[in-house]
């Protein structure tokens, strides 16, 4: 009995939704060992709060367009304690922004630009929603090209390091909400791409955002995939990713007649196959290779004058730890976080609902850091 009142008084603690994990290392479970599982488990357990959104459609000059989710409100059994201090009416965005009050333009406004094959669906980015509405902040989600669901005009496909793309997307944020604080945070694939941003275009366009994160970002993008196409990650991860991006590099060739070799596509097996066969080709390069080393951030972090975050777990399968940057590598702008444990875009808390979990507490405590200088 005594057992008994003694695990009933830890409830509160078990279950508390109190932002309490930023400020300490992430530790996974007891029964969550190794990167694997903490990987897997994050994307079939953590489904992210649920978040009513808006679409946007942005047609650009190029004659093609991109698909927008900005997050309006949390679904009414997503709604916290954290919300008690914010009326409801403030969590819903005008749809014209530029018609809101001083208040509403001062409100930070958080950018998304998910991994490979994600879109504002993604667990990690319901999560990261969740927590900036609980604060009354804005949100959205960029889709790049071909993840709304809908096949996009041209015959380009988003890649690894997107640089323009980011800079389309994020200047047009900017005239949407010409004075709030724009904060941009990238997963996977889409944080390589903000990196790579960041560090490219340097000063004149790191102008339209105040700070920025990249998470589990394959930073080296030649190691990332050695690793994928190898060992257990081949069988766990690969299949997933090639069997996703064929379809749509098959449809993109039916679309588009001499472009690609249905083949080589129907043959890929690998992420160095399907990009041998369809990113390098649309991109430009010689080969996967080339393409590789063309578009790792790696290279860039040196040049980054934004306060930027870059969170990584060592056991993270699809960025092996002894390829991550050092300090020596990155500009003095740079925070690195590498975690002992979380695997990849996992960081998994059980027992917290998904605004207060590990990874978005994380990315919050460093938004909100007033320490750090926001240009």
């Amino acid at each position: 009995m005594r057992l008994l009142f003694a695990l009933l008084s830890l409830m509160p603690i078990l279950f508390s939704q109190t932002n309490a994990y930023a400020a300490e290392p992430y530790k996974a479970p007891f029964w969550l060992p190794g990167g694997h599982l903490q990987t897997i488990i994050a994307s079939l357990l953590s489904k992210g709060s649920e978040i009513k959104y808006r679409r946007e459609r942005w047609e650009l000059n190029d004659g093609d367009f991109i698909d927008v989710d900005w997050a309006e409100k949390l679904a009414e059994h997503s709604l916290t304690h954290n919300l008690a201090e914010h009326r409801r009416d403030d969590l819903v965005t005008s749809s014209d922004p530029l018609t809101s009050g001083p208040t509403e333009q001062q409100k930070p406004v958080v950018v998304i630009f998910h991994g490979l094959e994600g879109n504002s669906q993604s667990q990690y980015a319901k999560s990261l929603m969740g927590a900036a509405l609980a604060k009354g902040w804005h949100g959205a989600v960029i889709h790049f090209r071909g993840c709304s669901g809908e096949p996009n005009r041209l015959p380009r496909v988003y890649y690894a390091g997107d640089s323009v793309e980011i800079e389309t997307m994020l200047s047009r944020v900017r005239s949407i909400y010409p004075d709030n604080p724009i904060y941009a945070v990238g997963y996977s694939l889409g944080g390589n791409a903000l990196l790579k941003w960041l560090g490219e275009f340097g000063n004149s366009s790191t102008l339209n955002i105040s700070k920025a994160v990249a998470v589990s970002a394959p930073i080296d993008l030649k190691a990332s995939a050695v690793s994928l196409d190898n060992g257990l990650n081949r069988i766990l991860y690969t299949p997933v990713f090639v069997d996703s991006m064929r379809p749509k590099a098959l449809a993109l060739s039916k679309r588009f007649p001499g472009l690609l070799d249905d083949q080589r596509i129907n043959h890929a097996k690998t992420i160095h196959d399907i990009d041998n066969a369809v990113t390098s080709v649309l991109y430009g390069a010689k080969d996967a290779t080339d393409y590789y080393r063309k578009n790792a951030s790696k290279p860039f972090l040196k040049n980054i004058t934004l306060p930027t975050l870059i969170i990584n777990a060592k056991n993270d399968p699809f960025m092996p730890p002894q390829f991550l940057p050092t300090a020596d590598e990155v500009s003095e702008s740079v925070t690195l976080d590498y975690q002992e444990e979380g695997g990849h875009v996992g960081f998994y808390s059980p027992f917290v609902n998904s605004e207060n979990s590990w990874l978005p507490s994380r990315i919050m405590e460093f938004l909100e850091d007033h320490s750090i200088p926001e240009h």
